[in-house]
């Protein structure tokens, strides 16, 4: 079945919110879960560059109790792997040159995956620099794309494509000063696959910027940890989008 991808294909102004399990397993998680609720985004990413085993098995586990959002894996590592969750992002880091994250981890995954009935989806994963040095460029050892080489970030998403993946991902990293500019944005969606944003997104303009230039989907993290309420924005602009459909 490949009920995400789909979803993601036909979607053109999706948000998700992503969660860091080390984080929010010390946190008031039932009460966050209610305003994730409330703020209806069209998926929830679980993972994290320093998460362990057992914060993001807890974590997973609470919110497809408490939560109807479908939960997709934005895994740091092979452990980040879970059968209750609805789909996995297989990332390969394909802007870096490390193996770990081209391919060492997949491979460490690989046959507990196997046994999962879990939607699987191949992803191009692009490190973007977003100003500052983040934990996913620090964990990874690998160096950003310059957000003003376009064309260097189109040549290498048109190989992951060519390569069998299903989406690409362009990501600044958590915290991130700066987004992923609106012509990288344009040009890498030229090639024609589903296209994921994120990192250093603060305000529901950027989102719609972001949309408009191409994102099917945009993913909000560090923002929502140091603002809350931002969650009830997101809230209105999911319900202009439900009532326009």
């Amino acid at each position: 079945m490949s009920y995400i991808l789909s979803k993601l294909e036909n979607s053109t102004n999706s948000i998700a919110v992503l969660i860091d399990p080390e984080k929010f397993m010390k946190g008031d998680n039932l009460a966050f879960i209610n305003k994730l609720e409330l703020a209806r985004p069209d998926f929830l990413f679980i993972g994290g560059s320093t998460v362990t085993r057992k914060d993001f098995n807890n974590c997973v586990e609470l919110i497809k109790l408490h939560s109807s959002v479908p939960i997709v894996i934005f895994p740091g590592a092979a452990h980040q792997i879970h059968e209750s969750a609805d789909a996995l992002l297989f990332l390969s880091l394909i802007s870096g040159r490390n193996p770990d994250y081209l391919i060492g981890h997949h491979i460490q995954a690989a046959e507990e995956l196997e046994n999962m009935d879990i939607e699987i989806i191949p992803t191009s994963y692009l490190l973007i620099d977003g100003g500052k040095k983040t934990s996913v460029e620090y964990v990874s050892q690998t160096s950003p794309i310059p957000n003003d080489q376009a064309d260097i970030a189109r040549k290498i998403a048109l190989a992951g494509k060519l390569q069998g993946k299903k989406l690409t991902y362009l990501d600044c990293g958590s915290g991130a000063n700066q987004t992923v500019s609106v012509e990288m944005i344009k040009q890498v969606k030229s090639i024609g696959l589903p296209l994921i944003v994120g990192g250093g997104i603060k305000t529901i303009e950027k989102i719609k910027e972001l949309h408009q230039a191409g994102a099917n989907l945009v993913v909000i993290g560090n923002k929502i940890e140091d603002d809350i309420d931002f969650l009830l924005d997101i809230s209105n602009l999911q319900k202009v989008k439900y009532e326009s459909n």
